[in-house]
Parts: C-alpha cells; structure tokens; sequence
C-alpha cells in the first residue's frame, strides 16, 4: 500500500510502498478515505513533538473511512461501517490499523473528508472551553491564531457557548474566516496593539493561545480579574514564561490543555465532548472550515501549506 513514511529518525517523509498491516486483537484496519493534518504533524516529522513514535512509522494523527477488517475481540463495529478514529500516527496512507476503542461512528451526513478534520480541532476546542474554563455566556473570550484549524473552532463553539468573541489574526483574509465563523470582533496581529486594543474591548475573560510568544505576553497583559489563561500550543516557536506574581495578584489562572491525554486518563470526557459536537453537526451549528483537501501523492505540499502558514482551518488529504 501507498503511506507518506518515515524510514529512520531524522528521515523527511516520503510517499513509499510499504506492506498492509494487519489488525491485532482489539484494532481494526480502516480502508482510510480521508486524512486531516495538524501542526503536530510537523513536529512529529522533526521528532520534537511529545509522543513522536519510534521510527518507522506513517505520519496522520486523525482519520475517517471504513473498517475493513476486526482484530480478535472486537465488537460492536463491522466491516462496511463509517468512522472517524484519532490514532495519533499511521493515517496518511491507504488502510491503517487502529484501537478499537477510539473509532467513533460517523453519520451518512458527514463526508469523509468533514469528519477527518473534526476530532482534533473541534475536540480540543470544547475540552478547553467547556471542561477547562467553564467559559460562561456573556463573557469575552479572545481567540489567539483565529484563523487556524483549532482557532477557527474555538471562535464557533465560543459564539454558540454565548461568549463576545474577538478573533486576533493576520491579514484581512484570515480575518474574514474568522468573523464568517461567528467573531464579534476582529484584531490584526499585523498592525493591532493587541493589549490595548482587547482592553478597549472590555478585556478578556477567557484566552485561548495556540500561538504562543509576544501575543500571549500581550494577551496576559489584557485580562480582567479571574480570567482563565488556555495555552494550547505553541505555532510561533516561542513557549511564553508565565509571571507567577502577576496570576497572584490579578487572580488569574493559566490552565493547559493537551486533548490526546485525556485518552489515556479520563477517555469518557472526550467521548462526552464528542456527542456534543456531532449534535451540533448535525444541527448545522458547525461545519469544519477546510481551505485545501490534497490527494495522498500531494501529502508534501500539503505538510508545506501548514508550515508555510498559508492555510486557513484544517488542510485534508485524501485517500
């Protein structure tokens, strides 16, 4: 089968033929239709993200498509059916093997290509809004890169949740996503005074950062008393310093988020976030912004268009 492959460590990724892999007990092997991309992927193929796998291995953290086969023991799922499953590896390629216990069921309303660009983004998103802030209506919450894949999610489920929400990105197209996904306000990180600016606003209640570095400093900078802090990554590089007496003083709370854990130590939480949103697809309250879909022999451009920055919610390939 077709995979875009890591060899060794310290090896680029490139599209190979390796075997097709069979299901062990309590997996099931997915024929993938579909592959969504996320900045981890990058770090990943470097090996400095936090659970990059021993070489060799398939880069694709989350999928969708439909099982092929059962490993020994697995019920409740069949050939044939729909699914969208956060692996964590493996899915850039044209079947993959899986926990079963992860595979999630997809209805008919939902492509293939929607639903390989919705655990992550719009998972992450409600855990931190929801399970991790407790963001209340009525409050401001400021979206940090809000035109990302997770940035554009964050800017929907804190519109639904009844927040004020200001989007901080740069350049008018971004920023055009991000109030065509609910933003009340918009901020260019190009040319805004970010501090002052949100504090103009009213300040913020909630942060929600995948970016890290000089707009979180700034971002800390504008919060009202109690605010929650949410540093969800680090896209610029740039892992912000937190002044523990300036939380002391102004009564702040910087609380991480890392979706993928909660797999490990409380999946239910996750599998409770998940029935949420897919009631909300199906309502038509979401719908995953996707600027480019690539077919699996353009998986390097694809990668590209995220380090390049030059796309806007999630980029899939399909299989």
């Amino acid at each position: 089968m077709r995979a875009f492959h890591i060899a060794f460590a310290g090896a680029p990724a490139q599209l190979a033929e390796i075997e097709t892999p069979r299901p062990e007990p309590g997996q099931i092997r997915l024929r993938i239709a579909a592959c969504g991309l996320n900045f981890a992927d990058l770090l990943m193929e470097k090996g400095t993200y936090q659970d990059t796998p021993e070489a060799p291995f398939t880069l694709g953290m989350e999928v969708a498509g439909t099982v092929d086969a059962l490993g020994e023991g697995v019920t409740g799922l069949e050939p044939g059916q729909r699914v969208a499953v956060f692996g964590g590896q493996g899915g850039l390629a044209e079947f993959g093997c899986f926990e079963a216990a992860r595979a999630v069921a997809i209805p008919e309303t939902m492509s293939f290509t929607d639903a390989a660009a919705f655990q992550i983004a719009y998972g992450t998103s409600h855990l931190a809004l929801s399970h991790r802030a407790r963001l209340q209506p009525g409050e401001h919450l400021l979206v940090l890169g809000a035109s990302g894949g997770v940035g554009l999610t964050a800017v929907e489920i804190g519109r639904i949740m009844g927040a004020t929400v200001i989007a901080c990105a740069r350049g008018a197209e971004k920023l055009e996503a991000a109030r065509a996904a609910g933003a009340h306000h918009l901020l260019d990180s190009e040319t805004c005074d970010l501090r002052a600016d949100v504090k103009a606003l009213g300040g913020a209640d909630v942060v929600y950062d995948p970016v890290g570095g000089p707009q979180f400093e700034a971002a800390f900078r504008a919060c009202n008393p109690e605010a929650r802090l949410l540093p969800i990554g680090f896209a610029s590089g740039d892992v912000p310093q937190i002044k523990a007496n300036h939380l002391l003083v102004k009564n702040l709370s910087v609380l991480g988020l890392y979706w993928g854990g909660y797999l490990k130590f409380n999946p239910q939480v996750i599998a409770d976030s998940m029935k949420t949103l897919m009631r909300w697809h199906s309502e038509g309250r979401i719908t995953p912004h996707i600027s480019h879909a690539l077919p699996l022999e353009d998986a390097g451009q694809a990668m590209q268009l995220l380090r390049d920055r030059k796309s806007t919610g999630k980029v899939v390939v399909t299989i």
